[in-house]
């Protein structure tokens, strides 16, 4: 995911003028306990939002403040607090506080307004909606601690049948497999983690992210940033990706990767494309990304040379050509209203592996309008998509990877259970780092070391506590998964894809139980 550019409080956007003075409340309140209070200051360091300033003594701007929890975590005497603001806002259903603030913030720019993350709108979770199936009594369950679960899974095309050569005795092992096999990339757990791009994030985050993947046995994702140097001995655990800016993308780059992804969408914002603003191209973002320095890195929304699905064949071939057919390539798109058309024709442009990630979807910086109203959830998507290749007779062609908003094993169950073969995580991976999700990524100024490029917050994040707390976080989700399994009676996860049979539906309505083919609970 890549950041655009963009102010709200001191720049100009499409002829607004910039009014000196806001108006607006803070959303936010930082109370200091002056009995517990020391003024050592600790705050003020860590505080990179500038929300905390000592001047004889110690003074909170709220205004300022995010509630990014940095300076409540390392204060050393706990006498620090974030409350959401109480001053009350005249109650309106329709004219809310939220709706308010973004209108005064637009009157005062004229500006986009910017949001990372993915939305937080109160929409529906489908995944919340959807409850698994156990056995009892008739149908035995299967203890994990005693039998052996198998949670690898391999991404790729699949062949649709198998032929064996007899050769020589059975007994002495005497087969051989007649039928081309495609690349596959084997998963020792179905959890990826998703494209985020360097200049996004922080070198350190890949570096951490790339470790955790190699210790997973899985895979992590470049995004649209180009490789870091460092990266390269990771290569057996990295997808790199092609996107429309094509970033930092050369022979060597697709070589040393164990795929190919071609991106086409991203969930937080379908249909834009990318900027990363050239105060963030660093040198070492420019000799990756292949940039001048202090340039702005400008992503169009389209490929200028792909507008069919014969443009994104011919794609597909000339990577996999340049790579000597020995890499998968794989297709990520947004979860739009006809999804399943177009992953159809996906498939049939020769992608091994569509990745179709949800509006729920993280993103450094994406307009609020987009990321808050554009596209579908992913449970429905991969329910649609699966349904579609399996009614044409090409499942078995490509493997679907669920993205966007993915929080929990659970979410991991139900989305194999809908169709998909694996998932990918990035916002949760990112929280296990450390986020605090304040939605400021676009800024560059995370406290936490993660969405920024200044030096003096990258070292915050620890590159090898970062990829120990992702690969205990994946441990702990695959250790639920196999518990998941044993209580369905299951010691696969292959046995689980698309068996929607064992999943029900509560308080959803018909035409969305239709969609997502399961039944409602009590049936």
């Amino acid at each position: 995911m890549d950041i655009k550019s963009g102010h709200t409080a001191h720049s100009k956007n499409g002829g607004g003028t910039i009014l000196s003075h806001t108006t607006i409340p803070p959303e936010f309140l930082v109370q200091i306990d002056p009995q517990k209070c020391t003024q050592c200051k600790r705050c003020v360091v860590e505080c990179s939002f500038g929300a905390l300033q000592f001047e004889d003594k110690l003074i909170a701007i709220n205004e300022k403040c995010s509630a990014c929890q940095r300076c409540v975590t390392f204060c050393p005497q706990s006498a620090i607090a974030i409350i959401k603001n109480p001053q009350a806002f005249p109650e309106h259903a329709t004219w809310t506080e939220k709706i308010q603030r973004d209108i005064w913030k637009q009157a005062e720019t004229g500006a986009i307004l910017l949001v990372g993350n993915g939305t937080n709108l109160p929409y529906p979770t489908l995944f919340d909606h959807m409850l698994i199936d156990a056995c009892q009594v008739t149908r035995p369950s299967i203890d994990p601690l005693r039998e052996p679960m198998e949670l690898r899974t391999y991404i790729g095309k699949k062949p649709p049948k198998l032929q064996i050569k007899v050769e020589g005795p059975k007994q002495n092992g005497g087969f051989k497999l007649e039928t081309p096999i495609s690349p596959n990339i084997k998963l020792d757990a179905p959890i990826m983690f998703a494209a985020m791009s360097y200049g996004a994030v922080s070198l350190e985050v890949h570096k951490a992210l790339a470790s955790a993947a190699k210790n997973l046995g899985t895979l992590m994702n470049s995004g649209e940033g180009g490789l870091h140097k460092d990266l390269y001995p990771y290569g057996d655990n990295i997808i790199v990706q092609v996107a429309s800016g094509r970033f930092g993308v050369h022979k060597e780059y697709l070589e040393t990767a164990a795929g190919i992804e071609i991106k086409i969408g991203q969930g937080a914002k379908p249909g834009i494309g990318g900027h990363l603003p050239g105060e963030k191209v660093t040198a070492e973002i420019a000799e990756t990304r292949m940039i001048p320095v202090g340039t702005d890195a400008l992503s169009p929304a389209p490929h200028h040379d792909i507008y069919s699905i014969e443009d994104l064949s011919q794609l597909v071939y000339a990577l996999k050509e340049t790579t000597n057919y020995k890499k998968p390539v794989f297709v990520k798109i947004a979860a739009v209203h006809d999804v399943a058309a177009i992953a159809s024709g996906i498939a049939r442009a020769g992608a091994d592996a569509i990745v179709i990630d949800g509006f729920r979807g993280g993103t450094g910086a994406a307009p609020q309008a987009i990321r808050d109203h554009l596209g579908i959830p992913i449970e429905v998507a991969i329910a649609a998509v699966d349904d579609r290749l399996r009614g044409e007779g090409i499942r078995s062609e490509v493997s679907l990877i669920a993205s966007g908003g993915i929080r929990c094993s659970a979410d991991v169950a139900k989305a194999i259970a809908l169709g998909a073969d694996a998932v990918a995580i990035g916002t949760a991976a990112l929280i296990a780092m450390g986020c605090r999700v304040c939605g400021r990524c676009y800024t560059g100024l995370c406290p936490w070391g993660i969405t920024t490029q200044k030096p003096e917050l990258r070292w915050r994040l620890n590159v090898e506590q970062a990829a120990k707390r992702v690969t205990n976080l994946v441990r702990a989700w695959s250790r639920e998964l196999e518990e998941i399994l044993g209580a369905l009676g299951m010691n696969s996860i292959e046995s689980l894809k698309g068996n929607r049979e064992r999943l029900r539906g509560f308080s959803l309505d018909h035409i969305t139980l239709e969609v997502l083919g399961i039944k409602p609970i009590g049936k």
